[in-house]
């Protein structure tokens, strides 16, 4: 990296981050912490209205914008890409945003940049499942959830578990503090939030969500959660074991079960093992595959199969 591009880095920084130390900087950019101090005389003499605070860093006077830059074929793809996963599964004020945002960038970019990006991104698209209905009530909530995580209010809505409970009863309604979204491809948008029915964080399928309402009791995340280093805790202590017929084995693969633990090809089929909180999880998916699976354990289970097939029997 030369002393030109250095400098364009150290502004691109600045403006990314509203404060940040010599010593940052330099592990950034893999230079000496000197070799900052150099550059930021050199871009204060240039007319860049950088403020150094001592014992806390550098920072860009408010207001200051770097002017448009040039992006890669690369770079161009991947920010449009990433826009258009935006406007397919966010709410519609991001939805919004990230069409603008598109349009701004494709209009930045070089005649012959913006041709090889059209061809590029013509040969990628992102696919997703038709669900109109669910779609449409997940990026509903999206909108409201993201509104509360703002303004630290707390939500209270209606939510269908897959699995009924001990009492037989499927939906419950729950008032939570949200922390944070996510974004699983399995399982479409999570809400992580502090639950408190349950006085735990607990995670929740956008789209099983039903009725929700913010409230006007508000909230403060704590600071020692972070969403990007939150592992949730793994309730899964019940194992279940099946063997499936050897022809379907890349069919099981495919279908890549969250509960799947191991897997392994044998003489007799295909041997998985799954671990769940509840065997009812799995109940719906093994039936499924009808006459080519047969569940091994536990003992349990395999009666509740059976029953189910009972039933299934006198349906038809």
């Amino acid at each position: 990296m030369n002393k030109t591009e250095r400098l364009l880095s150290i502004v691109m920084e600045l403006q990314r981050s509203k404060l940040q130390t010599a010593d940052e900087l330099a592990e950034v950019l893999g230079v000496s912490v000197r070799t900052i101090y150099r550059d930021m005389h050199a871009l204060s003499e240039a007319g860049v209205p950088i403020i150094g605070e001592t014992g806390l860093g550098y920072s860009l006077m408010e207001g200051y914008f770097l002017p448009p830059i040039s992006f890669t074929t690369e770079e161009a793809v991947s920010l449009l890409l990433g826009a258009e996963f935006i406007e397919k599964r966010f709410d519609p004020t991001y939805r919004n945003s990230a069409r603008s945002s598109r349009r701004k960038i494709e209009a930045i970019l070089s005649r012959p940049i913006r041709e090889e990006t059209t061809r590029i991104q013509g040969s990628i698209r992102l696919l997703q499942k038709d669900e109109k209905v669910v779609m449409a009530r997940e990026k509903i909530n999206l909108g409201i959830i993201r509104e509360a995580m703002l303004e630290g209010k707390k939500i209270r809505f209606t939510y269908h578990k897959r699995v009924a409970e001990a009492d037989g009863n499927r939906v419950n309604v729950r008032t939570v503090s949200p922390y944070g979204l996510a974004h699983d491809e399995q399982n479409g948008w999570l809400l992580l939030a502090f639950c408190d029915l349950r006085e735990d964080i607990r995670h929740f399928r956008v789209s099983r969500i039903s009725d929700l309402t913010v409230t006007e009791d508000t909230f403060q995340t704590p600071d020692n959660f972070n969403l990007e280093s939150y592992r949730p805790k793994d309730t899964r202590s019940i194992r279940v074991c099946a063997i499936f017929n050897s022809d379907i084995t890349d069919r099981v693969e495919e279908a890549n079960n969250y509960y799947m633990e191991t897997a392994e090809s044998k003489e007799d089929g295909y041997h998985v093992t799954f671990r769940v909180r509840e065997p009812e999880e799995l109940l719906s998916w093994m039936l499924g595959w009808g006459a080519d699976v047969v569940v091994t354990e536990p003992e349990s289970f395999k009666n509740r199969i059976r029953e189910e097939i009972e039933k299934m029997k006198e349906r038809y």
